[in-house]
């Protein structure tokens, strides 16, 4: 799994004009997943995602978890974090998952980061052509992929 983690102020997603999901200070999540990934893959996914300390403390050094500061998340899906641009010009997705399996892990995800920082996440529509709006904050941004967890 790939995921872009952005620190925000707030963000939205918007489907045909309507927003789906929005929150206020916390995570935009773009979320990938692959054919390889499993169950073990979310798991340590969310661990890294919800102890992550990147907002900032009373010294102004980022030290506190978006639990710490009771934070929101959204997660979007994002088959294009598995773009392959080696050959050409134009981006193929084959490392990308494909629906059947990259569908329940996406819910599994958001189901367990829930869980994790203890308030429903906001999502979007996995395989819609959605409209994301943010503002990072910092900027802060994050990749994270478990393949490359040392």
């Amino acid at each position: 799994m790939r995921a872009v983690i952005q620190r925000v102020t707030h963000a939205s997603v918007t489907i045909d004009g309507k927003i789906n999901g929005q929150i206020d200070q916390g995570y935009l999540i773009l979320l990938g997943v692959c054919n390889e990934d499993s169950l073990e893959d979310v798991d340590w996914l969310v661990k890294k995602i919800a102890n992550l300390r990147v907002f900032n403390d009373e010294n102004d050094v980022m030290n506190r978890s978006i639990q710490e500061i009771d934070g929101n998340c959204l997660v979007v899906s994002q088959f294009t974090l598995y773009a392959s641009y080696k050959k050409g010009n134009r981006p193929s997705w084959f490392r990308a998952g494909s629906h059947e399996h990259s569908i329940p892990l996406y819910n599994a995800f958001c189901q367990q980061l829930s869980e994790a920082i203890g308030k429903q996440v906001a999502t979007g529509e996995f395989g819609a052509d959605m409209k994301v709006e943010l503002l990072n904050d910092g900027p802060v941004t994050i990749c994270m992929d478990t393949k490359n967890k040392e």
